[in-house]
């Protein structure tokens, strides 16, 4: 039998339990966010939605037996952009749970710095959709740039309010209200998915996949009041 392991923690909102330790870039005004060169963008489809789609379905089923339950819900918004909010339990799969039940829209992720800062890969992470948070105001604009450019293309963006990986956490972490100014400013559906765990007969674990939303904030309040209502509703 395989030794259980136990993570103690302190901190729920800082504490971080992902075993990668990269030395993170600074995200400045130098960071192109929106590449204008048809070649890479060619190549940025091709490999978020044609050449690694395979790789994601086959690790969901075959590792995870990966279960959704609420697609329907988000079929109804095909046709716009929103937002997703998901709990944070994997390091690699949660680069494309929430990828699977919205095929063909393209998915976008808000990550830290520590995603896109490893030689090479780091151009390709971002060709597979990661959206780095900037390390400074002057590259605060074209952050937030992208951000609107991604939802009027109509796209998905994801955004992990734990912040954090707690890798197989069964409950729901405490979380701030910062990241819900985006579809509040940008008044667009709120969706967020819930990764549940269960074990299998043989040992192994099962996730399934809970949909809800959409969620939209009261425009008749002031702006961080929208914000913490939405964050509460996704909560």
């Amino acid at each position: 039998m395989k030794e259980k392991r136990i993570i103690y923690y302190k901190d729920e909102l800082n504490d971080e339990f992902s075993e990668a330790k990269i030395t993170p870039r600074i995200i400045d005004e130098n960071y192109v966010y929106e590449h204008k060169n048809p070649l890479w963008k060619f190549a940025s489809l091709a490999l978020q939605n044609v050449f690694s789609m395979p790789i994601k379905i086959l690790y969901s089923k075959l590792k995870f037996r990966q279960k959704y339950i609420g697609k329907e819900k988000i079929k109804k918004y095909k046709n716009t952009g929103y937002f997703i909010y998901a709990n944070h339990t994997q390091s690699f799969a949660d680069v494309f749970i929430p990828s699977l039940p919205i095929y063909p829209k393209r998915n976008f992720f808000i990550v830290n710095p520590e995603n896109v800062s490893m030689k090479f890969l780091g151009n390709i992470v971002q060709m597979l959709g990661a959206i780095p948070i900037p390390s400074n105001r002057k590259a605060m604009m074209n952050f937030l740039d992208s951000i609107n450019k991604k939802i009027e293309r109509n796209y998905a963006i994801t955004i992990y309010p734990e912040a954090h990986i707690w890798p197989y956490y069964t409950k729901i972490r405490n979380f701030k209200s910062v990241s819900f100014k985006y579809p509040v400013q940008l008044q667009k559906p709120t969706f967020c998915m819930t990764n549940t765990y269960q074990e299998r007969k043989n040992g192994k674990i099962k996730i399934t996949t809970y949909i809800d939303g959409p969620f939209f904030s009261d425009i008749k309040k002031p702006l961080k009041e929208q914000q913490q209502e939405l964050r509460d509703k996704v909560y």
